[in-house]
């Protein structure tokens, strides 16, 4: 009996430790002179396997999104999670919203007046409950694989949402050298990037995660055109902020 029963806790901890997540988040946003965001820059959907360090594989896009209405790129994080999990497979999904780790599938409006969330929370996500079933119903009538609403309690949720950081540098710049005027970028929370050749690294800072990264690589030579400069958020603590200036503006 012993000998099956460790037959079998081999058997798990085997299962657990080759789990691969796809995850996806937004983040980073161009802010103002008052260090209030306005638009959310990128999203990223990552597949992540043991030891959950760094994306294995990744799909990224600017979306410059409202800040107020950042609820609506948490659909097209799903997507791009279909998207990701059709050319490299994974076990579940991983969304950036905070609900347990409950299944989308089974989530359901009245659900949420047990939720501990804000009213404007509630309201936003009823609004983009439909859209969001109908996406993660899709990814499990093809791919046999539950979408789980877990936000930040994930692992690989964080390295979405370093490795949306990393690529909205890459696009801040892009943006900042076509319209030839310097923003400001707000970064994830405690996180550092890191320049080396044409990649960009974003590393996390929270305890227990130094070794945890997201990156995006420079294919078109765009951080070469600027000067970033980075600096603390002096109205929000713990965020760090890039001041993006086009090289043609240096004096």
């Amino acid at each position: 009996m012993a000998v099956e029963l460790n037959s079998f806790k081999t058997i798990i901890k085997w299962k657990v430790e080759d789990l691969n997540i796809i995850a996806a988040d937004s983040s980073a946003a161009i802010l103002n002179e008052k260090f209030e965001p306005m638009y959310i820059v990128a999203t990223a959907a990552v597949l992540v396997k043991p030891p959950y360090r760094e994306p294995s594989g990744c799909l990224a896009e600017p979306v410059f999104a409202d800040a107020e209405d950042s609820h609506e790129v948490i659909v097209r994080e799903a997507e791009l999670c279909k998207q990701l999990i059709a050319r490299m497979g994974a076990d579940v999904v991983h969304l950036d919203i905070s609900l347990g780790a409950v299944s989308l599938e089974q989530l359901s409006p009245i659900q949420f007046s047990n939720l501990k969330i804000s009213s404007k929370a509630k309201s936003n996500l009823i609004k983009i409950l439909p859209r969001l079933r109908k996406v993660a119903g899709e990814i499990t009538q093809k791919y046999g694989v539950e979408t789980l609403a877990i936000g930040k309690d994930s692992i690989p949720v964080r390295v979405a949402e370093l490795t949306a950081g990393a690529h909205a540098i890459i696009y801040a710049s892009e943006k900042a050298v076509k319209e030839s005027s310097p923003l400001i970028l707000g970064l994830p929370l405690k996180c550092q990037p890191r320049f080396r050749e044409n990649k960009v690294y974003v590393y996390s800072l929270m305890a227990a995660e130094h070794d945890v990264r997201g990156y995006a690589i420079d294919n078109t030579d765009t951080l070469k055109k600027v000067n970033i400069a980075e600096i603390l958020n002096p109205v929000a603590r713990g965020f760090r902020t890039l001041k993006i200036i086009p090289r043609k503006d240096l004096r």
